[in-house]
C-alpha cells in the first residue's frame, strides 16, 4: 500500500500570523507530490520542509482570494529559473491563466516549460482528472466568489486471487480476471462458488476531501460521503457565526457537523482567523460535534488512512 499523507504548509485566514502561513497543502501519494492552493509563503514552507518540489507536476487552486493563489506566480518563476523541462498542469478558475499569462507578458517571462491549464466550475461535482494513481473530482463550495474544493480518492483495486482455493475449485485461467472483478463461478455441475472463497479483497479505497473555503452547506457530505480524511475550513468559533455567515465561512462547529454528516474518517479544520492566537479553542468546539478531530498545523504531516488517521511525523 502506496503512503498516502498530506503536510499543511499553510492554515491561516486572510493575513499570514506569526505561527500560520497562508493556505496550501501538499498531498503525497507514494512519489507523486499535489499541491493544493498556493498563498504567499508557500516557497519558504517548500524549503525549509526540503520538499523536492521538481516532483510537483500538479496544483488546485480553489479559488482567487488572494491568500490561497499569490505565492503562484513566484512559484512558476522559480521553476523557469531553475530550467524546469517538465510541465506544469494547473486546475483553477478560468480567470487564472488569464491573470498568470498577463504576469509573465509583464515580465516578459518565456517559460522554460510548459503551463497546461484546467478550467474548473463550481456548479456541479464533476471528475477533473487523473493523476495516475489518484482520481480526482471538483466539489462546489459555498463562498463569496467561486470556490472549487477537490475530492482525491485512490483508484480501486482488483481483488486477488487465491491460488489454493481456485486449484481446489478447478477454476480455469480464462476465468481469473472475472475473479478479478468480483464475479462468481459456476461449474459445469451448476454449483455456485461464490468469489469470497476464491480471492482476497483489496485494501480499502482512501479518499481525502479538501473544502478550503466554504459556508455552511449541506449539499457538501452527499459529494464527499465516506472520505477517509475531510478538511474544512474552521475561520471563525461560534460566538462570530453571524459574521462567518456574512463572509460565507465556517464555524469549527459547522465544519464538524458536516463531517459527522459525511461520515468522514478523520476531520482536520484549519484555515483560522488572525483574531485567535489560541487553537485548542477550536479544538474543544468541534470536539462537540465530531472526532477524531486534528488540528492543522505549519509543517506537519498526517497520514491519511484507516489505522494512522492520527499519527503524525
Amino acid at each position: 500500500m502506496k503512503r498516502f499523507t498530506v503536510t499543511v504548509l499553510g492554515s491561516s485566514a486572510a493575513m499570514p500570523t506569526a505561527q500560520r502561513n497562508l493556505s496550501a497543502q501538499l498531498l503525497t501519494y507514494g512519489e507523486q507530490i499535489i499541491l493544493l492552493d498556493c498563498g504567499e509563503g508557500t516557497q519558504m514552507m517548500l524549503k525549509k520542509l526540503r520538499v523536492k518540489t521538481g516532483k510537483i507536476n500538479h496544483i488546485f487552486v480553489s479559488h482567487l482570494h488572494g491568500d490561497h493563489f499569490f505565492g503562484l506566480i513566484g512559484l512558476i518563476s522559480t521553476w523557469h529559473l531553475l530550467g524546469r523541462k517538465t510541465p506544469l498542469k494547473i486546475y483553477g478558475p478560468p480567470m487564472l491563466q488569464e491573470i498568470l499569462e498577463l504576469q509573465l507578458k509583464a515580465s516578459m517571462t518565456e517559460l522554460s516549460y510548459q503551463l497546461v491549464f484546467f478550467a474548473t466550475q463550481n456548479e456541479f461535482p464533476a471528475v477533473i482528472a487523473d493523476t495516475g494513481h489518484l482520481i480526482v473530482k471538483s466539489i462546489p463550495l459555498k463562498h463569496r466568489i467561486p470556490t472549487t474544493g477537490f475530492l482525491f480518492s485512490e483508484k480501486s483495486l482488483p481483488r486477488k486471487i487465491r491460488r489454493s482455493e481456485t486449484d481446489k475449485y478447478g477454476i480455469p485461467l480464462t476465468f481469473m480476471e472475472r475473479l478479478r472483478n468480483g464475479e462468481d463461478y459456476t461449474d459445469e455441475n451448476g454449483n455456485l462458488i461464490k468469489n469470497e472463497l476464491l480471492t482476497i479483497s483489496p485494501p480499502e479505497v482512501r479518499s481525502y476531501a479538501y473544502c478550503s473555503d466554504t459556508a455552511y452547506d449541506d449539499c457538501l457530505p452527499g459529494v464527499i460521503m465516506g472520505c477517509t480524511m475531510l478538511y474544512h475550513e474552521a475561520t471563525f468559533l461560534s460566538e462570530r457565526a453571524e459574521q462567518a455567515g456574512q463572509k460565507m465561512h465556517s464555524t469549527a462547529a459547522q465544519a464538524a457537523q458536516i463531517a459527522s454528516i459525511a461520515e468522514a474518517g478523520t476531520l482536520m479544520i484549519g484555515h483560522f482567523s488572525a483574531r485567535y492566537d489560541n487553537a485548542n479553542l477550536f479544538k474543544e468546539e468541534a470536539e462537540k460535534y465530531f472526532s477524531p478531530l486534528l488540528i492543522a498545523e505549519d509543517g506537519e504531516t498526517y497520514e491519511i488512512g484507516n489505522q494512522a488517521d492520527l499519527s503524525r511525523n
